[in-house]
């Protein structure tokens, strides 16, 4: 079973490396890629090899699955469910890419300590991801892209309040993940 598990983490490598090359992704995205889509999966049959495995339980019996990488795993699949939930899919087709994004802002509900989940009045309730893209002079700008539209604040249902609350949070608790392992990368270049 050893070489099967090693045959798919080589086979697994090739794909992140080829998805990189084409698609430009961010470097930690194949994270995202591997777990996000088979997880959930009870089984999941590998082409080349033709191995049967069950990934979720391989996953949990691998050494190399820290605490922190459980965690994460975790939280990419409740994002999945929001993003599935709240119908972002709607505006940005692709999971993936969702982490493309250099940030995310919630218009309409506070997420600062003094006003955390408070409804601004008047205001609309919308996700609003943000990238960069050059000007016609080349200059890179921040752009707002409408991830999704809630409506009006004062009539938002709170059960769905709560979850564009989570979905910002958990969406910006993975790019952390993404912005630190992008620093270890970086200082282990220097040893």
């Amino acid at each position: 079973m050893a070489s099967s598990i090693d045959k798919l983490k080589e086979l697994t490598s090739k794909l992140e490396d080829r998805l990189v090359e084409k698609r430009g992704y961010y470097q930690n995205a194949p994270l995202i890629s591997k777990y996000s889509r088979h997880i959930s999966k009870s089984k999941e049959v590998v082409q080349e090899t033709k191995i049967e495995i069950d990934i979720k339980e391989e996953i949990e019996d691998t050494p190399s699955i820290t605490p922190t990488k459980s965690i994460r795993i975790a939280n990419i699949e409740k994002i999945e469910e929001l993003y599935n939930k709240l119908k972002i899919f709607e505006k940005s087709p692709d999971f993936d890419n969702i982490f493309v994004y250099k940030a995310m802002n919630l218009s309409g509900i506070g997420l600062k300590d003094e006003d955390f989940g408070e409804v601004r009045a008047g205001k609309y309730i919308q996700v609003i991801a943000i990238t960069y893209e050059p000007d016609s002079l080349g200059k890179k700008k921040a752009k707002n892209i409408s991830l999704g539209y809630f409506g009006k604040g004062e009539t938002i249902d709170p059960e769905l309040k709560n979850r564009i609350i989570e979905f910002v949070l958990r969406w910006r608790y993975e790019k952390a993940f993404q912005n630190v392992q992008h620093y270890k990368e970086l200082i282990s270049k220097l040893d």
